[in-house]
């Protein structure tokens, strides 16, 4: 299993999650755990996926949600996940 993680950051609107999720749905990217909190009018979301059937290469999903993150007014972001540990690793 090769797993990312995406996170979301920006302000609260309607749709954030559906949208999100419908764009892996169509990529065949499942969700393995997301995580999501609203504080004052602020959005904040980090998801676990798997992408090891991902109908699109890498660099096109991660140009695919930061222009899906653009639309929204939002930043989107997806890393791999060994990238992602060797970032947060204290």
């Amino acid at each position: 299993m090769k797993k990312a993680i995406i996170t979301v950051v920006g302000k609260d609107t309607v749709g954030i999650i559906a949208k999100t999720s419908a764009y892996l749905a169509k990529t065949n990217i499942n969700i393995l755990d997301i995580s999501q909190t609203v504080v004052q009018d602020f959005f904040n979301m980090m998801m676990i996926v798997d992408i090891s059937a991902a109908t699109k290469p890498f660099d096109k999903l991660g140009a695919d949600l930061t222009k899906l993150g653009t639309e929204m007014g939002l930043r989107i972001r997806v890393q791999k996940e060994e990238i992602f540990e060797k970032m947060h690793r204290i």
